[in-house]
């Protein structure tokens, strides 16, 4: 199992998006809740925590990518295959070892310390 949770579930952000944010946070939570429940029946669970990625629900990271770009440690933001890599890693072989851990998929934005708004 691979929930989908948001780097806005890791640190407060400028945006007042309390209910997001804690409820990203809280399947943070429930991911690892879950895995420890669930890894003795061998049913390995995770979580991905994108950054920002160009998409209808982040239509700022789509419109001015640049500018977030510019904030963003690797210099660009997510892609597809970014999330397809990270989900094909944890639902793989080489992942399932991992157990109850979020990935955090953002080109390194939630260590930076600078938030795009």
């Amino acid at each position: 199992m691979i929930n989908i949770v948001s780097i806005d579930g890791q640190n407060p952000t400028p945006q007042e998006t309390y209910s997001y944010q804690a409820s990203k946070s809280g399947l943070m939570f429930l991911t690892r809740r879950m895995a420890g429940h669930l890894a003795p029946e061998h049913i390995i669970v995770t979580a991905i925590a994108p950054g920002h990625f160009p998409s209808d629900m982040n239509a700022a990271a789509r419109e001015r990518s640049d500018e977030y770009a510019a904030l963003i440690p690797a210099r660009r933001v997510g892609t597809d295959e970014d999330m397809a890599g990270a989900a094909i890693y944890l639902a793989s072989r080489a992942g399932d070892y991992v157990v109850g851990s979020t990935l955090t998929v953002d080109g390194g934005l939630a260590i930076a310390g600078v938030r795009p708004i």
